[in-house]
């Protein structure tokens, strides 16, 4: 898997969202299935507030602890504020500026990709002198050629 470092600025982004842990996730009960449905259905893409509609954010958030914890997951587009009002189902969040290591996952079909790269990017982890900030971690899906079979997806982990 590829990686790198970047800065990056605040986002502002709105969409649905709901608390879970990894290890709910890993049994019948995840919470994220569901969170991606409704994400679908909220036609919250065609929103005049969003920008970038193309651009879609899952952003882990609130983290508890560390990866073994509870955070909160919002999936949602970029907004410059005004979609924030847009309803009552839909959550405002901020991806914080800072420093992260981006992985890129291979290509393939994204309900594969998404969970062997979390796998690697905890691997990683667990060798890596670099330290987690836990302030905020997204995956970004581009949907502008996003065959959900054919997907490649980064994820921007936030590091001290």
């Amino acid at each position: 898997m590829n990686t790198y470092t970047t800065e990056q600025p605040e986002i502002q982004l709105i969409g649905v969202s709901t608390r879970t842990t990894n290890a709910e996730e890993a049994g019948p009960n995840g919470r994220l299935p569901g969170l991606w449905e409704a994400f679908f259905k909220s036609g919250m893409a065609s929103n005049p507030g969003v920008t970038n509609p193309h651009r879609i954010y899952a952003l882990y958030t609130d983290y508890e602890s560390d990866v073994n914890g509870a955070y909160t997951t919002l999936i949602g587009h970029e907004t410059g504020g005004e979609a924030a009002q847009a309803g009552p189902s839909y959550e405002y969040a901020v991806i914080p500026a800072g420093k992260y290591r981006v992985f890129t996952s291979r290509r393939g079909p994204v309900f594969e990709v998404v969970p062997e790269a979390w796998g690697e990017i905890w691997a990683y982890y667990k060798e890596s002198p670099e330290q987690r900030a836990y302030t905020g971690d997204y995956e970004l899906y581009d949907s502008v050629n996003g065959n959900p079979d054919h997907m490649e997806v980064q994820i921007y982990i936030a590091i001290k």
